[in-house]
């Protein structure tokens, strides 16, 4: 049976897609202060904003977020006895080269990488994920080279 469209009546509506350019003229910048933050709650926040789930037409496959600067890394916190049980591992390609770091230590050493690892794993493993982390910043300190950009403070709950 063929049915005809009535006069006065839309097309059925699908779902709304981002087009690349209109995502690319949406891009905000958004600042956070990372100072007595937890480590787990802060990055799942950035990685919201990261791949623009925050935003009403997100799109799984696109990039459609925004990019976060994080200020004062070194003041992040971590609950329970994390700083001293929580390692961090890295490999050289070597056999047996495996090493190994706490949170305490790393955190000493690079304030930003603490952050860093955690939005990193939360993010999607293929290229899109390797193009949101690279619309993160981090900084140990309160100062950031980012202000012609204007980012907005972002408040995390």
């Amino acid at each position: 049976m063929n049915v005809l469209p009535q006069p006065g009546l839309k097309e059925p509506m699908g779902t709304p897609q981002l087009k690349r350019k209109e995502a690319l003229a949406q891009r905000q910048w958004y600042v956070v202060d990372a100072q007595g933050q937890v480590l787990g709650r802060l990055a799942t926040q950035i990685v919201k904003v990261l791949r623009g789930k925050h935003k009403p037409n997100f799109t799984p496959h696109m990039d459609g977020g925004d990019f976060v600067i994080v200020l004062n890394a070194r003041g992040i916190r971590l609950t329970g006895k994390k700083y001293e049980t929580k390692l961090y591992y890295r490999h050289s390609e070597y056999p047996g080269g495996i090493r190994a770091k706490t949170a305490e230590k790393v955190l000493a050493d690079k304030p930003e990488a603490l952050i860093r690892l955690a939005v990193k794993g939360m993010l999607p493993k293929s290229r899109l994920g390797r193009r949101l982390f690279n619309k993160l910043k981090v900084y140990a300190g309160a100062d950031h080279p980012h202000i012609a950009q204007k980012p907005q403070p972002l408040t995390i709950v």
